[in-house]
């Protein structure tokens, strides 16, 4: 699905793309617009009162996906997702430390994870719900109960913190690839709930990275990244030119004069 967004308004009035000559007002020219689509000149009649077109006129279409996922009008859309699902994981992690939850995961040494492994390694071994695999059933069993205590105090602050960077579109991109292993985790140990939803909106915050935190602290972290991955240079400085091999020039009087080979004649032959 094509969405259009205006027509090309950057080439020449009179005359062709390359500079050629003259196109009469309304011919079709044979060569093709960006998109595949061959482009048209407007009759000057219908220019008239459309004075911000000009003659020579491409349409342009883009795709549905690459505006949502790249255009910056489409940010407002994932401001409205940012400031719903960051609310989200700020209030789960918010209950776990000083709400109802605190007793569980907080202060409670670890006793709603290590109740929440255990529920999903007994349901697996029942075959009535639980963790769906058993090597994640043996993992909850092996590691995730045994640690129960700073596994919890990891989720409670890790929920936090993923809830802000959504919130205040700090990489969002990460932060929503974050919180969705959390859910793929949740949901791997046989708890639904909420959590199919997060893992669909933080999918589509993943791949509208660019542009899902453009009203965002992104808007100014991710080019400042992007320089700091390339290597900062201060604008101020002149260009750094890299010196050219001189080429070694020897002096006339430095090269020994040729000395001319004498051949000696063969006996019998004239002198």
């Amino acid at each position: 699905m094509a969405v259009p967004m205006g027509l090309r308004t950057d080439e020449p009035t009179t005359g062709a793309p390359d500079g050629g000559a003259p196109i009469p007002d309304g011919a079709v020219t044979p060569d093709a617009g960006p998109d595949g689509n061959r482009a048209t000149v407007r009759p000057a009649a219908d220019r008239a009162d459309r004075p911000g077109l000009t003659g020579w006129e491409a349409p342009r279409r883009v795709r549905a996906s690459e505006w949502l996922y790249r255009s910056h009008q489409a940010s407002v859309l994932w401001l409205l997702v940012r400031l719903w699902l960051g609310y989200q994981w700020i209030n789960a992690g918010y209950q776990k430390i000083w709400g109802s939850e605190h007793s569980a995961f907080w202060y409670g040494n670890g006793a709603g994870v290590k109740g929440f492994a255990t529920a999903g390694v007994a349901g697996s071994a029942s075959g009535k719900g639980g963790a769906s695999y058993g090597w994640w059933a043996g993992f909850l069993h092996n590691f995730v109960i045994p640690n129960a205590s700073w596994i919890a105090k990891f989720i409670s602050l890790a929920e936090i913190l993923i809830g802000l960077a959504i919130l205040l579109g700090f990489f969002t991109g990460a932060a929503a690839a974050t919180g969705l292993s959390l859910n793929v985790v949740y949901m791997f140990s046989g708890s639904a709930g909420v959590n199919p939803m997060y893992a669909i909106l933080s999918v589509l915050l993943v791949l509208a990275w660019r542009n899902a935190g453009w009203l965002g602290l992104d808007r100014v972290v991710l080019p400042a990244w992007r320089r700091f991955r390339l290597g900062w240079v201060d604008p101020s400085l002149p260009p750094v030119v890299p010196p050219t091999a001189v080429p070694s020039v020897v002096p006339p009087s430095a090269v020994p004069p040729a000395v001319p080979s004498v051949v000696p004649s063969a006996p019998g032959s004239p002198q």
